[in-house]
């Protein structure tokens, strides 16, 4: 039997563009969670659905969940490990009426960051293979390095107004030693859930699903919950305020940040555009917001394309991770397809992002964002608890603590992300058994 031709393919890739752009909408719901329900189906039943179509399908899947899910960070106030930079500027514009306007701009900055990749799709083939030679044996150090600079740069704030010498001392170290905290805390919850996780052996392909529910999305919406600030009424995005100038240097910082973060394990998007952002010396929230939505779809998609790339075929994220139990690309001439569904896919889900977010802005005009907020929390509870079942809601119970952290003492969001670095760089460096059994868990 002939396998599908393009037409079926780019069929399943929009497909999948449109369902996750609705899922993306539903805030707390990560697509890989909605994805490994799929892929755990068609596992069960081999040869229902041509490999090639799957492999499409999840494609636009990625590349939808990268674009939309905007909408929620901005308007719901549920970010992921890709959006939680997002958030902070995204609610200024919120509360100034501009969360339309706040969408449109990190939408500009994806579609920006799909040109990156096309222009680097000839480059990919001759270049990652070698590199990935080079860098494999690093790659223990090179996290350890992104981790200790993410501490680092936790710069102490506000030991200028304290008098005493204590006080300025105390108030030196507020920020920095919360930083370090959440790191540590987050990072023993990476290493307990990655070698003895109470998620139910049927749910391990969303092991950290509660854990990132917990660290991320939960104290935020738990925040807006107890916030007396209004949502003032949304106005309709005019023209946005975005010279060539800025979107070309939004978009070259996001995309470098988020192909160094597709191609390092361990490594968010969110942390990708942070360091090139900062590497940049980027302080405007536009500039921001631009790089931000470059950096997650160069991450997302980016990582996903890494399995096609001929004499690469290297699984990068979930989503790869999860194809790759069951797919392997036969011919080289299936990467330019999946170039081309990527670009396909990303100018729909633009166009559904303008559509999603102007919804989300009647919404959120017309219902107290904390009744929002308090059906997202119920939401959420309810997700893991179905999904990973008893073990994950205690899970996500520790990890909401550990979030808290952030939001109470003013340190960086994204020190939660050492359940993630913690785990891998010992592992990575031959150290991680060690470790467990020092800790009990192996």
């Amino acid at each position: 039997m002939p396998g599908p031709d393009l037409l079926y393919l780019g069929g399943a890739a929009i497909a999948g563009t449109l369902a996750a752009a609705l899922l993306a909408c539903v805030p707390g719901l990560h697509v890989y969670s909605a994805a490994g329900l799929v892929v755990a189906l068609v596992a069960r039943a081999r040869g229902s659905l041509p490999e090639d179509l799957l492999a499409m399908f999840l494609l636009g899947m990625t590349v939808g969940y990268a674009v939309v899910n905007t909408v929620p960070a901005i308007f719901g106030g549920a970010p992921d490990e890709s959006t939680l930079f997002v958030v902070l500027p995204g609610q200024r514009y919120l509360s100034q009426g501009k969360g339309i306007e706040a969408a449109a701009v990190t939408g500009a900055g994806s579609l920006g960051g799909l040109l990156a990749l096309l222009l680097l799709a000839p480059l990919l083939p001759r270049v990652l293979p070698a590199l990935r030679g080079i860098v494999a044996p690093h790659l223990h150090w090179i996290l350890a390095a992104v981790a200790l600079y993410m501490l680092l740069s936790e710069w102490p704030k506000g030991f200028d107004r304290q008098k005493s010498r204590a006080g300025r001392l105390a108030g030196g170290w507020r920020s920095p030693g919360a930083g370090l905290l959440t790191f540590a805390l987050s990072g023993l919850l990476g290493i307990a859930l990655f070698y003895g996780s109470l998620v139910p052996a049927e749910a391990g392909f969303q092991n950290l699903f509660p854990a990132f529910t917990g660290l991320f999305a939960i104290p935020w919406v738990a925040t807006n919950m107890v916030s007396r600030v209004p949502t003032p009424r949304q106005e309709a995005a005019g023209p946005l305020d975005l010279t060539p100038g800025l979107l070309g240097r939004g978009v070259a910082a996001g995309a470098l940040g988020g192909f160094f973060a597709a191609f390092f394990p361990a490594v968010t998007g969110g942390i990708g555009g942070l360091l090139a952002g900062q590497a940049t010396a980027q302080r405007d929230d536009r500039l921001f917001l631009v790089s931000q939505g470059a950096s997650k779809v160069v991450y997302y998609a980016g990582a996903y394309l890494l399995l096609f790339v001929p004499g690469l075929h290297l699984s990068r994220g979930g989503m790869s991770s999860m194809l790759g139990t069951l797919y392997t690309p036969r011919t080289p001439a299936l990467y330019w397809t999946a170039v081309g569904a990527v670009l396909l896919c990303g100018a729909l889900a633009f166009g559904l992002l303008l559509v999603l977010s102007r919804g989300a802005s009647w919404l959120v005009a017309r219902v107290d964002y904390r009744s929002i907020a308090a059906a997202v929390l119920v939401l959420l509870v309810t997700l893991v608890l179905a999904v990973t079942g008893p073990g994950g809601l205690l899970v996500a119970a520790v990890a909401t603590a550990i979030g808290l952290i952030p939001l109470l003492w003013g340190c960086r969001r994204s020190d939660c992300l050492g359940v993630l670095l913690v785990p891998l760089t010992l592992q990575l460096a031959g150290l991680g058994p060690a470790v467990a059994a020092w800790l009990g868990l192996a």
